[in-house]
């Protein structure tokens, strides 16, 4: 089945596009960063895509060591930090030319209240024991950041207090006031160090998300308290049906979506004094488990590239979670292809969703339109860049046919660069189906994974007529396309001659 689909695009648009695809990207716990395939796996996304942030769970886990507790010699408890792993991973960060956009928790066993733990590697997720201990420890570690690493430089990392204490699992009871006075205490005690941080919250996903947030203002209103931004997450799939290691979930109508996003945004500017506030997705995927299929799809890359064209319609920034599949909220995967929610399968593979973070990022220009299947920019030199795609949420058999009328100002010949990811050109999901999804990857399947995880690209020439050039693409279903049109430039060395060597008859 194909549909056709006709744009005439007029090149002084201003079309709202608020691209802020490269801000931030997740990853699982920090302690993570200490093993050899996520350094890999994040070097590689870096020198591809280049992210600005990174946020991940688990600052003050056990297994970072930071909060240390012992009995001097009349036997009285004293706190004492280590900073050594937290040195390590943000030195390694650095590196990869990353600020961290630092989530603070979860809570040191020998500071909580209470046993209750989530995840196989047992983040703690109850409030502190003392309040006065929680603080020294955000302030003493934020003392040794900004002596490592320079106070001008530390001030400009965000910080946002707590994971999703809406849901019971990451905060116990999702014991509302509790969380208002974890935020409360915790944003005094930043401000007092420095009041140039910025801090937010309360990073709300799904469950009763519109309360929540309504709630946590009229509270910061009662106290005088001025967040710097507000975090919630968004997740975009049914309830997923378990099936032994995995959970198959279907997405969810998307526009929908984007009237959740809406309602954060409507509910934020009815108070007069946050107004305009910033709203940072500091997580966002399709489904919200680490096990489902969807996540290493061509269908998730092209569903995602329609939501990339839309999150900044209403949000500062948009974090996708995760950049790798070096992840353990559910235990040690079992194979390389297990529905993770990285952008890189293990084994450094790239999976098609990570090319439509990579179209987003290579996007350049001012925006002369965006529509449910693409998005075109205007570049200053008079040509075009954009990207295509044909996102389904259940398998219907539709090609589409796009033809844009693109106006220009030189009859001349033009370059057309076309990059796809589709079922069949990039689908490493399928070529390890094709292998017998071995769970083990030998040497040689890697690098063939790695080979067939490459976009198609192809180019041609086009001639303007009547100051304009028509570009056909033709999209296959769960696909992806970037082009870029640009004018060209010959520059022929003397003699050579393309039309002979081609043997092409005049």
């Amino acid at each position: 089945m194909k549909e056709n689909r006709t744009y005439q695009i007029n090149p002084n648009a201003k079309v709202h596009f608020h691209n802020n695809v490269d801000f931030c990207v997740g990853t699982g716990r920090m302690g993570l960063a200490l093993q050899q395939e996520y350094q890999e796996q994040l070097k590689f996304v870096q020198e591809e895509i280049g992210f600005k942030h990174i946020r991940g769970h688990g600052l003050f886990s056990d297994d970072m060591a930071i909060y240390r507790e012992y009995k001097d010699a009349k036997g009285n408890v004293k706190v004492e930090y280590n900073f050594t792993y937290l040195d390590f991973i943000m030195d390694s960060y650095k590196k990869q030319n990353l600020r961290p956009f630092l989530e603070l928790g979860f809570m040191p066993a020998k500071l909580a209240s209470g046993e209750q733990t989530i995840f196989y590697w047992k983040g703690n997720t109850t409030p502190p024991k003392s309040y006065e201990a929680w603080c020294d420890l955000v302030t003493a570690t934020l003392v040794h950041l900004m002596e490592r690493y320079g106070v001008d430089e530390v001030v400009q990392w965000p910080i946002e207090v707590w994971n999703e204490p809406n849901l019971p699992g990451f905060w116990k009871d999702a014991d509302m006031e509790e969380y208002f006075k974890l935020f409360q205490t915790t944003f005094k005690e930043i401000k007092a160090l420095d009041k140039r941080f910025r801090v937010g919250g309360p990073a709300v996903c799904g469950v009763r998300d519109e309360f929540w947030i309504r709630e946590f203002l009229n509270f910061c209103r009662r106290e005088n308290l001025k967040p710097d931004f507000i975090t919630r997450h968004h997740y975009t799939t049914e309830l997923p049906e378990k099936q032994g290691h995995y959970g198959y979930a279907e997405l969810s109508d998307a526009q929908a979506g984007f009237d959740n996003l809406q309602t954060s945004r409507d509910i934020i500017d009815s108070f007069e004094e946050y107004k305009g506030l910033e709203i940072h997705i500091t997580e966002f995927n399709t489904s919200y488990i680490p096990n489902c299929p969807l996540h290493d799809t061509n269908q998730n890359a092209a569903y995602l590239a329609q939501q990339l064209s839309m999150l900044g319609d209403v949000n500062e920034s948009y974090s996708y979670w995760t950049f790798g599949d070096i992840f353990e909220e559910q235990g040690v995967p079992f194979t390389p292809f297990h529905g993770g929610f990285g952008l890189v399968a293990n084994g450094c593979i790239p999976k098609p969703t990570f090319w439509t973070f990579k179209f987003y990022k290579d996007l350049s220009g001012e925006c002369v339109h965006k529509e449910e299947d693409s998005v075109v920019l205007r570049t200053k030199s008079g040509g075009y860049k954009g990207i295509a795609w044909n996102a389904v949420r259940e398998r219907m058999g539709r090609e589409l046919a796009l033809s844009f009328e693109l106006p220009v100002t030189n009859e001349q010949e033009y370059v057309l660069l076309t990059k796809t990811v589709d079922e069949e050109t990039c689908n490493p999901l399928k070529l390890w189906h094709d292998l017998g999804e071995p769970a083990s990857l030998s040497e040689e399947q890697r690098k063939l994974l790695r080979d067939y995880s490459r976009p198609m690209i192809a180019s041609r020439r086009l001639r303007a007529e009547a100051n304009k050039v028509t570009l056909d693409l033709n999209v296959e279903e769960h696909g992806v396309v970037y082009f870029e049109l640009q004018p060209v430039c010959q520059k022929s060395d003397r003699g050579y001659d393309y039309e002979r060597v081609m043997q092409f008859k005049s």
